[in-house]
């Protein structure tokens, strides 16, 4: 079936629907919303904390971590039972040079512990200060994560207004072909309409 419209088909196009026709997202805004992206580069907190170590910091932390181990313990538990055990010895023959209550081995313990503390103290100060700046860096981090994830949300806000906008204006360019079609060949016009009606009644089933 010819349905080439008429030069009389033409005269029921107005302006405003010939103009929709060859345009039809011409009333989307097609406006995204720009945001910046200026937050501070993530900081590496080991790598900070490491550069701002001095050297009194280096050997509280290495005397806090000979302290506080297990061959420390170890060295420490052999030398103080030889030093027992040889004096008890020496003390049968009237030579120990440190006789119980073992005054000397006290005296050396008690200066021991006098200085390793403030070592051991040192050292936990400088992690204390470690773990403010990677808690404040843990909260920049979530606010950064938090800003982003807003301008996200209002991204694909946009974008669904984008889409909503499609399509009513794809349903308003389908009436309006209808509307032509059926002025140039009503009998095609209800048929086509007819296969539409079926193909969304599949669709939604």
């Amino acid at each position: 079936m010819d349905i080439t419209p008429s030069s009389s088909s033409h005269a029921h196009l107005s302006a405003s629907q010939g103009a929709s026709l060859h345009n039809p997202f011409a009333a989307i805004q097609a406006y995204f919303p720009k945001f910046k992206h200026d937050h501070p580069p993530v900081m590496d907190v080991n790598k900070v904390a490491d550069e701002q170590l001095t050297v009194g910091d280096r050997i509280a932390d290495a005397v806090a971590s000979t302290v506080g181990s297990w061959p420390f313990i170890i060295v420490q538990s052999i030398i103080l039972a030889a030093w027992i055990v040889a004096n008890i010895i020496l003390a049968i023959y009237h030579s120990a040079w440190d006789p119980y209550p073992f005054i000397l081995l006290n005296l050396a313990l008690s200066f021991q512990a006098a200085y390793a503390a403030p070592f051991v103290m040192m050292s936990q100060n400088r992690q204390a200060a470690k773990d403010r700046l990677m808690a404040e860096n843990d909260y920049k981090t979530d606010v950064k994560g938090e800003i982003e994830v807003c301008n996200i949300m209002e991204h694909l806000d946009h974008q669904d207004k984008l889409i909503l906008q499609l399509i009513e204006r794809v349903d308003a360019q389908h009436q309006q072909i209808l509307l032509l079609l059926s002025k140039m060949d009503p009998e095609m016009a209800r048929g086509l309409h007819s296969n539409l009606d079926a193909l969304t009644g599949e669709g939604a089933e």
